[in-house]
Order: structure tokens, then C-alpha cells, then sequence
């Protein structure tokens, strides 16, 4: 998405440093002026986070007052997390011009140098941003953002994030995060078998196709979500879509007709949404959350999140709906896929 850029105020950009992609946020006089997203396989090293900045447009490397969030540092190129957090927000600090502020959660902004000693505040903070925006709009909801790789579940109560665990490993365990997204996630992670053409069979057990693939033959991938390389470093192609799918269960396409691939890639659909639809479930049947508390969706899995509001019978309200006044008049679907770099850009400009 790309944005006139008018006004000569000193801007905010809002970073999301992630394990994939690089997303940022343009924020000036309280407005989102644009959003960016860009593929990085930061598991090769910083040197990758490196090619991909360089490619970003000209904004993204001017001074401004940077506000970072992060999921990058569990990347396995670092040593653990910590290690993560610090290199990274060394990274920023080293590359970005202007003023670097890292973005803790619970911590509230920290300066780079700050990093590693408050790298269980950092770490994987990007949730907590969104929904300490979030709660500036409603004062009790459930946030579902769906992204490329995973799903955060988020409790807002009385206008702040309310999650009971913190780190990935306790939200895990309390259904706030659901390792599971719309583009990157393997159909051999939610279900082992499928049904073909009457029969029920076994799903081979490799990572011959993604979610992106199953979601492009429903129609519901939303265009520019899959960044990534396919699993078999061929096209992305409806025909070509239905082949990886049909490799799972040890066919080939033409052993079936669309509306066979179709079926599949609906079974796969279906196989997503259990986990998240359990993870809600559980959620919302907390005490401080009313009956009446809406699902604020986002993320290039909006689509699923609506839907998961309507199994749950629960409205919606679409996180750009929110902030449609801070947003400008094209290229709403990117900020919401970007959500946490606008959050904390939002944040850090009020």
C-alpha cells in the first residue's frame, strides 16, 4: 500500500520485526499515511533483515521516531531469546534514523540499549500493542488476530489487555496464542486424515502444501497474504495449488476434478478453525467478559475471524473499522494486516 505523504510534521513509524516479514507503519499528526509489508527469512541472520530493509521504501529509512515491536527473536538463528531481543533492538538502533524506542507490553517504551534486560517484557510483545489500542475504542472484547503464521486471542477488559499468560509458552497454554495462520501453517498440523471421494484417508505425512494453498482454492486468500515461496518452490497458481494439496494424500491432480480439490481444501478450512473456535470458546466464557463483547478482528486472516464470530454468534467490529479515522481512504486491508506496527505507531504519536 503505498500513500501521498503531505504534511511535514515530524513522523512516527511503527516497526514489527518478525521471523518472516517486516512490516511498518507511516503515523503523522495522528493519521496512518501508509503501510508496508515485506518478506524476510530472518532465520538466515540479521544480514537478511539487512536485504530486506534496503529494499523498503524511502519513508521507512527516513528520520522519524521509531517504535519497535518484535516476534523475530525467536527466530532459531538467535541463541535464545534474549539474544534475540538484544540483536534486534541493536539492529534498530544501528539502522534506523531518527530516535528508536523499543516496545515492551507491559514495560511500556524503553530505549535500544535497554533491550536485554527487559527481554521477557520485549519479547513477542506485538499482541500487546494491538490490544492496548484495542481498549482505547472498547472496554470489553476479544481481539482475533490472524496472521500468515499464528493467531492471538486477546481479552480486553476494562479498556486493557487482559491476557492471563505473557510469553508464548503461557499464552499457548491458556488458548491466547494458537500456533496456527492462514498462509505458512501445514494442513499435517491440524488433522492427519481427510476425506476423498467417500473414502477416509491418511494424510502423508510432509509438508507438501500450506494453508495459502487450501485458502487460494476456496477463494478466501486475500490478495498479497502469501509472500513466501510454496512448499515446492513452483507457482502459485490454482492448478497448482490443487497439486500440492493432492500430494497429501498420495494423489495426483488429475486422480480428482475441482470440486474434489475444493472439498479438501475445505476439510483443511474446517481443521483451522476447530482449534480456534475451542480457544475462543474458552475465552469468552471468562467472568469479566459480558456476553455482549464483541470479536475486534484483524490480520490477513480477518476472514477466518469473521467467521469464527458468527459460529460463536458474537459480532464484529473489524480493528480498521475502529480506527477508520486515523486510517486514509485506500489500503485499509493492509493496516490490518499490519496491526501491531500501526498500534504502536498509533501509541507512540498520542
Amino acid at each position: 500500500m503505498t500513500a501521498e505523504i503531505a504534511s511535514t510534521s515530524a513522523p512516527v513509524i511503527g516497526w514489527d520485526l518478525g521471523g518472516v516479514h517486516v512490516k511498518a507503519a507511516l503515523v503523522r499528526d495522528g493519521r496512518v499515511e501508509t503501510v508496508v509489508q515485506a518478506p524476510c527469512p530472518l532465520w538466515r541472520g540479521l544480514p537478511a533483515l539487512d536485504a530486506t530493509f534496503s529494499g523498503l521504501p524511502d519513508w521507512a529509512r527516513g528520520q522519524a521516531d521509531h517504535v519497535v515491536t518484535m516476534t523475530g527473536e525467536l527466530t532459531d538463528c538467535f541463541a535464545d531469546r534474549a539474544d534475540g531481543v538484544a540483536q534486534l533492538a541493536d539492529w534498530a538502533g544501528a539502522k534506523l534514523a531518527g530516535s528508536v524506542r523499543i516496545y515492551g507490553g507491559r514495560a511500556g517504551l524503553t530505549d535500544p540499549n535497554r533491550a536485554r534486560d527487559l527481554a521477557v517484557d520485549i519479547a513477542s510483545a506485538n499482541w500487546h500493542a494491538t490490544a492496548a489500542l484495542v481498549g482505547r475504542y472498547r472496554s470489553h472484547a476479544l481481539l482475533v488476530d490472524i496472521g500468515s503464521t499464528t493467531a492471538d486471542l486477546i481479552p480486553i477488559v476494562g479498556g486493557v489487555p487482559a491476557a492471563t499468560g505473557y510469553s508464548d509458552a503461557e499464552r499457548s497454554e491458556t488458548g491466547e496464542l494458537v500456533y496456527t495462520g492462514v498462509v505458512r501453517s501445514h494442513p499435517i498440523a491440524l488433522t492427519d486424515h481427510a476425506p476423498f471421494r467417500g473414502r477416509r484417508t491418511r494424510l502423508m505425512a510432509e509438508t507438501f502444501a500450506t494453508m495459502a494453498d487450501a485458502y487460494r482454492i476456496t477463494g478466501d486468500l486475500p490478495e498479497g497474504a502469501d509472500q513466501q515461496g510454496s512448499a515446492d518452490g513452483k507457482g502459485k497458481s490454482l492448478r497448482e495449488s490443487e497439486t500440492r494439496l493432492a500430494r497429501l494424500i498420495g494423489r495426483d491432480h488429475g486422480e480428482g476434478a475441482s470440486a474434489d480439490w475444493q472439498a479438501l481444501a475445505a476439510h483443511f478450512a474446517e481443521a483451522q478453525m476447530r482449534p480456534l473456535h475451542d480457544a475462543a470458546a474458552l475465552l469468552l466464557s471468562r467472568a469479566d467478559l459480558p456476553a455482549d463483547a464483541p470479536l475486534v478482528v484483524c490480520g490477513a486472516g480477518r476472514f477466518l475471524a469473521e467467521r469464527l464470530a458468527a459460529r460463536l454468534g458474537r459480532p464484529t467490529v473489524a480493528l480498521t473499522d475502529l480506527i477508520a479515522d486515523a486510517l486514509p481512504r485506500t489500503g485499509a486491508d493492509w493496516a490490518s494486516t499490519c496491526g501491531p506496527a500501526v498500534a504502536v505507531a498509533l501509541l507512540a504519536a498520542s
